[in-house]
C-alpha cells in the first residue's frame, strides 16, 4: 500500500459523507510565514510504515528551518545558523495527527515535496478553521473519527 498523508477540514469530519483527501509522500516539507514576525518557518516529515502489522504509519518529524527570531519562535539551542537560517532536528515523538490552523487573514502554509512548492490550497482548500493531515495508507484513506 502507498504511504502519504490525508487531509481534511476538521469540520468536515463530523458525520457525513466527506472524504479525505490523499497525498502520496513519503516526506514532505510545510512551510509557512509567521503572521506578526513575518518570518519563514519551514519543517520537514516522513511518513514511516507501521511497526507492526495492522498499525498506523507514523508522521516523524525529521528536520526544521526557522530564517531568522521572534516573538515565541526562537530556536532551540541545539540549532545551527547556516546561509541565514537556523536548522535543527525537533525533539517531538512520532506524531498521529497535525493539526493546522489555516486563516483567511494570513498566508496559507506551503506543501513542499521533491523541491517545489504550491499552497496548501492547491491540496485543500482552506475554509479558515483546522485542517487536519494523518499518515495514512492509500487513497482508501479512512476518516479519523
Amino acid at each position: 500500500m502507498p504511504l502519504g498523508v490525508c487531509l481534511a477540514l476538521a469540520s468536515a469530519l463530523a458525520p457525513g459523507p466527506a472524504l479525505p483527501v490523499f497525498v502520496p509522500a513519503e516526506r514532505f516539507t510545510l512551510a509557512w510565514t509567521h503572521s506578526i514576525e513575518k518570518i519563514r518557518w519551514e519543517e520537514d516529515y516522513a511518513v514511516v510504515a507501521p511497526a507492526r502489522t495492522g498499525s498506523p504509519p507514523q508522521l516523524l518529524a525529521v528536520g526544521a528551518r526557522v530564517r531568522g527570531s521572534g516573538a515565541g519562535m526562537e530556536p532551540p539551542p541545539d540549532a545551527v545558523l547556516r546561509n541565514g537560517w537556523y536548522e535543527y532536528r525537533p525533539t517531538t515523538p512520532p506524531l498521529t495527527e497535525l493539526r493546522l490552523t489555516r486563516s483567511a487573514y494570513t498566508a496559507d502554509y506551503e506543501w513542499c515535496t521533491a523541491g517545489r512548492c504550491q499552497p496548501m490550497g492547491a491540496l485543500l482548500p482552506a475554509d479558515g478553521d483546522v485542517t487536519l493531515l494523518w499518515p495514512c495508507t492509500g487513497p482508501q484513506a479512512h476518516r479519523r473519527r
